[in-house]
This record gives structure tokens, sequence and C-alpha cells, in this order.
């Protein structure tokens, strides 16, 4: 299976392609640009959901639904945010199809033809908002932590599986509060939140930073994000936590009584991590072979594959596989024990090497002789022979080590790849050559920003929360900058 598998040296693309079709992730859907995420792709995107909704709990959210189509009307009362999503927006014009008695088939009946057209959910802020002004009357009221799983609609015009699809699926947290400073509070904590997932879950190393005002969420006073780097040398934004100052909720006049018995309008966030993490997870960690998932995602984390030539052995096999699997399952561990006869032991450790189950175990006739195992780690490829009345231990120690692993080698990998640069010229060479983040002194100008983007793609991904103020010259402008921002081709 991996032998089919485009190399990434060969084709970057083309690998990741390959990889999330061939480990059975997601597929193409009939609809254009849309995705069908098969089980074993959502199966990884539950634990995801799993543990991020832990997190948003224990910081004291809850879970709600709002629905899929907004008022058209609603768009229009908060001018950026409108701006920024009316490219991308799908629109409901009319409910009801009928029968057409001259070519056949169905059509859109004329009659039916909507007072005010929908908007399928781009994002949640002005349906949500519109709630919250039935909702919030007094400080009493407040702060209000609202999260909602979903789907939303962006209609992309060039897509990529996980990566950017006409649909996807998402959470959007929408939180509001009495002051600026619990809004700007809950929007550091969110975005902390975010990559305290991404490096403890997914084992994928994050920059926190701050967008710059060309690439803010629209209708936001700040957007903060947590950048990733992929093997390619390509950046991906992997989640997003917006201050939202009181936009909307003087959009949708939202006011609550404070405690001093006056009227304030409401400060608000927004945050919101998708199915993206998925091409994230699968860039970030995966080789020539096929997937490596970190343990903690991993919907499969030890298989167990019995070697036999005649199905007389099989019985002895099974009791010791069936034994090993629950001494691990005891200790919380996901395994399976595939004795299909269908398949050869070749084909199988192909199989799981492909789709990055960490830990692959193997057990024949001799094994049972001599009380061993062999064991086969998928984030190196090594194996060793190990007794059987001790692999339960190892296992659980091995599965830390190997998300540990993950994560330095991806850490190591960014490190490596953060050039800083002074000059123009030494930017377009690294970008053309190593790729990477770029760090260099950004004059905090729209202008110069969109100028290095249309000569050479990169944009700055963020200002790094541990950015220290100095002065130095801005790469392009040859101006005064402040701080140093990070550069990047992105996905």
């Amino acid at each position: 299976m991996a032998k089919e598998l485009t190399t990434r040296a060969e084709n970057y693309s083309q690998w990741y392609n390959d990889l999330v079709i061939k480990a059975d992730l997601a597929e193409n859907s009939a609809v254009r640009g849309c995705m069908v995420i098969k089980p074993y792709g959502y199966a990884i995107w539950e634990k995801m959901q799993a543990a991020l909704d832990k997190k948003f709990k224990d910081t004291g959210h809850s879970n709600a639904y709002f629905p899929l189509f907004i008022p058209k009307s609603f768009f229009s009362k908060e001018a950026s945010h409108v701006e920024g999503f009316a490219k991308e927006c799908a629109v409901v014009t009319h409910y009801r199809l009928k029968n057409d008695t001259v070519n056949g088939g169905v059509i859109v009946d004329p009659d039916s033809k909507l007072e005010e057209e929908l908007i399928i959910r781009p994002t949640s802020e002005t349906i949500i908002w519109s709630t919250y002004k039935n909702w919030i009357q007094s400080y009493r009221d407040l702060p209000l932590l609202i999260n909602q799983w979903a789907n939303v609609v962006r209609w992309e015009m060039r897509t990529r599986l996980f990566l950017r699809t006409a649909e996807f699926l998402w959470q959007e947290g929408h939180t509001a509060h009495s002051t600026m400073q619990e809004a700007v509070e809950e929007t550091m904590r969110m975005v902390h939140v975010y990559a305290d997932f991404a490096e403890n879950f997914m084992a994928m190393p994050v920059i926190i930073g701050r967008k710059s005002e060309n690439e803010r969420f629209a209708g936001a006073l700040d957007t903060y994000c947590i950048e990733a780097l992929m093997q390619d040398g390509k950046a991906l934004q992997a989640g997003t936590s917006h201050f939202l100052g009181q936009n909307f909720a003087k959009a949708f006049d939202v006011q609550f009584t404070s405690k001093e018995g006056k009227l304030e309008y409401v400060w608000a966030t927004s945050w919101g991590v998708s199915t993206r993490l998925m091409g994230a997870l699968v860039m970030a960690h995966s080789d020539d072979h096929g997937l490596v998932l970190p343990p903690k995602l991993a919907p499969i984390q030890v298989v167990i594959v019995p070697i036999y030539k005649g199905l007389d052995q099989l019985p002895g096999l099974n009791a010791v596989a069936e034994k090993i699997k629950k001494d691990l399952e005891d200790k919380g561990v996901s395994v399976k024990y595939d004795n299909r006869d269908t398949q050869k032991p070749g084909w199988k450790f192909a199989e799981y090497e492909l789709k990055g189950v960490p830990v692959r175990l193997a057990l024949g006739p001799r094994d049972l002789e001599n009380g061993t195992i062999e064991l086969a780690r998928r984030d190196t490829l090594e194996k060793k022979i190990l007794p059987q009345e001790k692999i339960a231990d190892y296992i659980v120690e091995l599965l830390d080590e190997i998300q540990k692993n993950i994560y330095t080698k991806a850490l190591n990998f960014r490190e490596n790849n953060i050039t800083p640069v002074s000059t123009w010229d030494e930017f377009k060479e690294v970008l053309d050559t190593k790729g990477g983040f770029i760090s260099a002194y950004w004059d905090g100008t729209a202008e110069t920003e969109v100028k290095i983007k249309e000569e050479t793609k990169a944009t700055i991904r963020c200002i790094p929360l541990d950015t220290e103020e100095n002065t130095g010259t801005d790469i392009f402008s040859g101006k005064p900058g402040k701080f140093k921002v990070l550069y990047a081709r992105a996905y």
C-alpha cells in the first residue's frame, strides 16, 4: 500500500492527497468541493472533539446549537463582517421544487421564492448575537460562555480534502462579557487552550501570535492565532481566537444593566478550530510509508496480528492475544486484534503502517513456545522482541514515549526552519530555497504587507506574543520597524 504513495520529495501535494484517500480518512463527494469523512478519519475527529470539548467545559463553557440558516439582513448589520464573507456565501432563494412536465425531472418552483434570502452559515456571529439580545438583560446574565459544534459553508473554488472544502466541520465559541478586560482575557485564554491541545494531543508545536490588521477576522478588533509549520515548509493556521469588542453587541443592540444601574453594550469574543486540524495532523508528522498518528488521537493505539500456517495454530494464538488485549484495555489502551483469515500478515502490516497505528504486535507459534512477542513502533519503524508477561506495562510507557518523540521531532524541524533575515534579497532567497518561517522586522503598514504578498505569496503569519519590542529596519520598505513578525507561504 505504501508503495502506491507518491513520495514527499517527489510531489508533496500529491503525497498528501494520496495519503488522505488511501489511509481511508476522507474522499471527494458527489457534491463539488465537499468531502465525505470516512469512519477512520471521523474516529480521529471524534477524539479531537472529545479532548477539546473537555477543555471547553473545564473553562466554564456550555454547548448549544443555532440555526444553519441566517437571514440575509443580519449580515448587513456589521459592515466589515459582511465584506469579509460576502464572496463565500451560499444563498437559499426558494423553498420548493416541482415536477417539470415539459422536460421531466424537477425544477425550482418559481412561486416558492423566499421573501428574504437565507445565507447558509459561513460563521454564526450574526445569528448568535441576534439570539443573545433575548438572553442578556443584566450583569447577572454575564459572562455568557457558549460553544457550538456545527458545520459551515464557505464557497471555495479551489478545494483540498480537510484543508479547504466548501463545507467543513468545526466548533465556534461565542462569549459575552460585562467588561473589555474580561473579553480580552477570554480571547487569550482560548488561544492558549488551542495551543495546549495542539501540542499535547496533536504533538504539533505551534507559535501563538497576533494577526496583522490585514489578516484579522472580519468584524474583529484583534485576532490571535496558533501557527504550525508543515513538512514542506509552509505554515498552517490551526486555530483562531477573536476579540470582537462591542461591534456585534452594537449591531444587534445587545445591552445590559450594569451593577451601577447603567445601560451598557456587552463585550464579545469568538474562537474556533475546524477539520482543517485533520490536514495539519497528516502533514505535520506522516512519512512516505503512511500516517504517523500521536497515540492520544489514534483510534487504534495497538494492533495485534497473529502469524500462523495452519488453522490448528490459531486457538493458541487467540488465547494469548486476547489476554494481552484485555490487559491493555484494562490500562485504558485501545486495541484491535486482527485475526481475519482473508488477508495475509504482510498485507495487514502494510495496512496498519499506512493508517499510522502507533504500536503493532506480531504473535506466531514460536512466540508461544518462547513466551515472547514482536513489537514494532510506527514512529521510528523499530522492532524488538519482548516477553509477553511484561508487554502491557511496557506499551503504556511506550505510548507516552511515542507521543513525546513525535512532538520533539516536529519541534526540532520547526526550530531548524525559523530563519531571521535582515535584507530583502535574503528574504527572497530563504523563501525560495528553504521555506519555513522567516523572522523579519515589519514597518507596521498594510501597504508593505500587501506588496510583499504580491511579490512572493508570503504573508505575515503572526506577530509572536513573545516578541520583544526592538527597533529594526523593515526588510522591504527600509522604514523603521518596532518588532519582528513571522512570514511564510501558507495553506
